[in-house]
């Protein structure tokens, strides 16, 4: 076995860090749901996963939760996601592939532009009562 320099022990620290971090649930106000019923499982769902999970990393993203769920009843949509984030409207967006999760953490996450094309439940607004 051979032995470890200062240097390796630093970065397996780090590493072991950005492992931690990444199962750490407090502190991270973005959540990003990902439907994995069996319907979402069928459409491609653990791709769409594994492709939010690649892309925040990529970006070293480290206030967002990746969290997955049963069916969430939108099964001629799948796989379908639903983003939760500070001062925007919870969002649920339908037919999410890998190339759209990348496109989500883009504009939605980092940039906080909706994306349109894709996006199942639209945000209602809230009704205000006239004086």
């Amino acid at each position: 076995m051979s032995k470890l320099s200062l240097d390796d022990l630093r970065k397996l620290r780090e590493q072991k860090r950005k492992e931690i971090n990444k199962r750490e649930t407090s502190g991270k106000p973005i959540e990003i749901i990902v439907g994995m019923g069996t319907c979402g499982i069928a459409a491609g769902a653990k791709l769409t996963l594994e492709a939010f999970l690649d892309e925040i990393e990529k970006r070293d993203i480290t206030n967002v939760l990746i969290k997955q769920t049963g069916c969430m009843g939108f099964c001629t949509n799948e796989p379908t996601v639903k983003i939760r984030m500070p001062d925007m409207t919870d969002a649920i967006y339908g037919n999410v592939d890998d190339k759209i999760a990348r496109k989500i953490v883009d504009r939605h996450i980092v940039n906080h532009r909706l994306v349109n094309d894709h996006l199942f439940d639209k945000p209602s607004v809230d009704i205000l009562e006239e004086s």
